[in-house]
């Protein structure tokens, strides 16, 4: 059986999660920290806040940046429904705007003409995905954030190590902070770093930072220097205003979540993390193999191809009959898949008035698409035999 993604769990990384087992900490332990600086440096963010899975992070970012009631947020329908959903979380309004057919990615000269036809003030931000592992270039939309306002929340799940090249030459890494006020990224067992679940949120900004934190543990806080009851109060007795508050004292201080990462799955995320760079590098030799054969036949209508700074969560082909090649693959144990129902399209988001024909580009993506095997320990082998199967299919 060849699945479309699989986690990579080495005997080191099996070793860690034993240790980190039997040492005093399970949930939030000196392991988290140590993975949130890594993975901050990797990135190349100021921040990083681990949490529960990647729609925790999305949800958390959303609070943190204040989205509420009636707020109009504008993303992409190609993408995981969680993208979305975090909008609605918080009781925003969701507004698609189309893709890029070339790219996949959120079209910005879309944005632009929603962002035009509406009074300054009318959206106040924008979630672009950078999806199947092709990073969004976030400078070309914070010029545009900036234009109107706007916050913008990158969707990294699918790119950690996925980079573009500003109009200055230099790489700017997925998730960086330099253009998006939060970025998040997922954990999944099919994306890049497995933890089984879990998620990370990066950001340059302190302030935002420190919302995370404080959201991501039920809106508790131990810092004595934001306190807002007295000392007193806190000892349960009169004390004088200069001793200290006492050891155990904290404050709930908003509506929090416990959105907590554990211990144990931030040992296994620092030995994956050692690994990134590698699993990188043969994501983008299986994508090269691909685009190589594919690009030479003429039935292939679209494929994710040979891109600098992609970095392959996802390598998508598109051809006319999708369901027939999904179910001859099937057949012969080849279990690609489908990366996405267009999110306009789900019966939750129908009921907002959505509906066929809203988005023709994405709409037309979706008939065709499908995704094939893409992890790092695909073997040659592996993949000669899905493209072999591929091919026969298309004769």
């Amino acid at each position: 059986m060849i699945p479309y993604g699989k986690q990579n769990i080495t005997e080191e990384d099996i070793k860690v999660v034993s240790e980190a087992l039997k040492a005093d900490f399970l949930t939030q332990g000196p392991k988290i920290l140590e993975f949130e600086k890594l993975f901050a440096n990797y990135i190349g963010s100021k921040f990083a806040v681990a949490v529960s899975n990647g729609t925790a992070a999305l949800h958390l970012s959303t609070l943190a940046l204040g989205v509420q009631e009636g707020d109009k947020v504008i993303t992409t329908p190609i993408t995981f429904a969680a993208s979305a959903n975090c909008i609605r979380y918080c009781g925003g309004e969701v507004v698609f705007s189309d893709i890029d057919p070339e790219t996949y990615l959120l079209d910005i000269e879309k944005v632009e003409a929603l962002l035009k036809a509406s009074p300054k003030g009318t959206y106040k931000g924008i979630v672009p995905v950078d999806f199947a592992g092709r990073a969004v270039n976030l400078e070309a939309f914070r010029k545009l954030a900036n234009e109107y306002d706007l916050w913008i929340l990158e969707d990294s799940c699918h790119s950690p190590g996925g980079y573009f090249v500003d109009s200055t030459g230099k790489q700017q890494n997925c998730g960086n902070g330099n253009f998006a006020e939060l970025a998040i990224f997922s954990f999944h067992p099919v994306k890049h770093i497995a933890t089984g679940e879990g998620g990370m949120v990066t950001t340059n900004n302190e302030e935002l930072y420190k919302k995370l934190l404080e959201l991501r543990t039920h809106g508790i806080t131990r810092d004595a220097s934001v306190f807002k009851n007295s000392k007193s109060f806190a000892a349960g007795q009169e004390v004088p205003e200069s001793s200290s508050y006492p050891a155990w004292y904290m404050e709930m201080q908003t509506l929090g979540y416990n959105y907590r990462f554990t211990d144990f799955q931030a040992a296994l995320g620092i030995s994956q993390l050692s690994r990134a760079d590698k699993g990188l590098e043969r994501r983008r030799a299986i994508a090269k193999k691909y685009f190589d054969v594919f690009s030479k036949n003429s039935k292939i209508i679209g494929q994710s191809g040979v891109i600098d700074g992609h970095a392959y969560h996802l390598y998508v082909i598109e051809i006319e009959d999708r369901l027939g090649l999904y179910n001859y693959l099937r057949e012969h144990q080849i279990f690609a898949q489908i990366h996405y129902i267009p999110c306009h399209l789900m019966p939750y988001y129908q009921e907002f008035g959505w509906k066929v024909g809203d988005m023709l580009i994405s709409e037309n993506y979706y008939k065709n698409c499908i995704s094939l095997p893409m992890f790092p320990t695909l073997t040659e082998e592996e993949q000669d035999f899905v493209i072999e199967k591929v091919l026969s299919f298309l004769k």
